[in-house]
């Protein structure tokens, strides 16, 4: 395994998880890199890890360059163990380095690994000196676990950005200019959405911070090295942090029994059509969270429907809505439709869902229910007080 020299001394060492299709329920298609970072310098310093089961190959790539037992620091800018569960293989071929990080991180890197190792706390703008180059440290609590920070090497305007910035793909090139930069655009999206969004409001302050730094890398912990494309990327953190919407985008999300629900979902779909509102139609079957998760990021109008089960709403379309829930987007208008046979407690449990604080506290419109099949002048009317509705907001 081969090192790849991003500057002089410094040099990417992580590993391909190629084979890597679901990250803690968020499905990554096109596999995923943990990437580490060996600066060459009076003292040799390694910045993050990877996951314990493709530690050899960091090690390989780390023996490329240097004898691993030669590694004086480590920098260690957040605990999730895709970042940090090689460290205890690590820790054993070099069991005096010096662990720089926060002290939220050392408390769960012992929570973690039940071990006392030689921790160095740092805080939120101190710097150390490794020779040649500087380190400095800036703590980002919530981007996106407690521990958060980041690195930034002045001397090589390179920003090691940990979990911001980055995207899950597993390929031979290493940056960003070197690959398709709308798949890139498109993965980098899709981590915000899934990982990074409910933490927007912290991402802000993160971009407030870097806005005086020179940078001419950004070295995030996942996916491609951002070289060519800063000023697209951090422009778009910039849109998507601010939760800048597109007021001619409706997301009309559900699942169905016997296709009454989905013959409901097409109407709203021509109603939102009607009024000159892009509708895009995803149901639940067929796509999965982490993808609709993606074009909810900008979607003003988000409409999600069910039929009534037992009582209840389907349970894809109860994964969604807490997932939605979890994430958080914010300042949406809400749609709850659905069929039923006797009860129909799904459409006012999606509109609860969808409207109040509690929820996703959304504006929502009159929520849409129809008893079993819905006939050709159900489905007009349908459209017709859809459209109305749109009128008046």
């Amino acid at each position: 395994m081969k090192a790849y020299k991003l500057k002089d001394n410094i040099y990417w060492v992580g590993v391909i998880d190629w084979n890597l299709r679901n990250f803690h329920g968020y499905i990554t298609p096109r596999g995923s890199t943990y990437n580490a970072y060996l600066i060459i310098d009076e003292k040799i310093t390694l910045i993050d890890n990877v996951k314990y089961y493709l530690f050899d190959e960091m090690l390989a790539r780390i023996s490329d360059v240097i004898d691993p037992h030669k590694i004086d620091i480590i920098i260690q800018n957040h605990i999730e163990m895709d970042h940090s569960s090689g460290l205890p293989q690590l820790m054993k071929i070099i069991p005096d380095a010096e662990i720089y990080t926060n002290a939220t991180a050392i408390k769960g890197l012992k929570l973690h690994y039940h071990q006392d190792w030689n921790f160095q706390e740092i805080k939120s703008g101190d710097s150390i000196n490794i020779g040649n180059n500087d380190l400095t440290f800036l703590t980002t609590p919530m981007v996106h676990w407690p521990d958060n920070q980041v690195t930034y090497c002045p001397q090589e305007k390179l920003l090691f950005s940990n979990d911001a910035f980055g995207q899950h793909i597993a390929s031979n090139e290493r940056l960003e200019k070197d690959f398709p930069l709308d798949i890139v655009m498109e993965e980098a999206k899709k981590y915000y959405a899934n990982i990074v969004l409910p933490y927007s409001r912290q991402v802000q302050k993160v971009l407030e911070a870097i806005a005086s730094l020179d940078i001419d890398m950004i070295a995030p912990s996942h996916g491609l090295i951002w070289t060519e494309h800063i000023p697209e990327i951090i422009d778009a953190y910039q849109i998507w942090s601010k939760n800048i919407t597109d007021e001619k985008k409706a997301l009309i999300i559900y699942d169905t029994m016997w296709k009454s629900t989905e013959m409901i979902a097409f109407a709203i779909a021509q109603a939102f059509e009607n009024k000159g509102i892009k509708a895009k139609i995803r149901n639940l079957q067929l796509t999965h969270i982490s993808d609709i998760m993606t074009e909810v990021m900008d979607a003003k109008y988000i409409c999600v429907g069910s039929p009534t089960i037992n009582s209840s709403i389907l349970p894809t379309v109860s994964a969604f809505m807490s997932y939605l829930q979890c994430l958080a987007p914010k300042d949406r208008i809400g749609l709850s439709f659905g069929s039923y046979g006797w009860s129909g407690q799904s459409i006012p449990m999606l509109h609860k869902m969808l409207g109040d604080e509690s929820g996703c506290g959304f504006k929502m419109l009159e929520p849409v229910k129809v008893q079993f099949i819905p006939t050709e002048e159900i489905l007009n009317q349908i459209r017709k007080n859809v459209e109305q509705q749109l009128n008046n907001i």
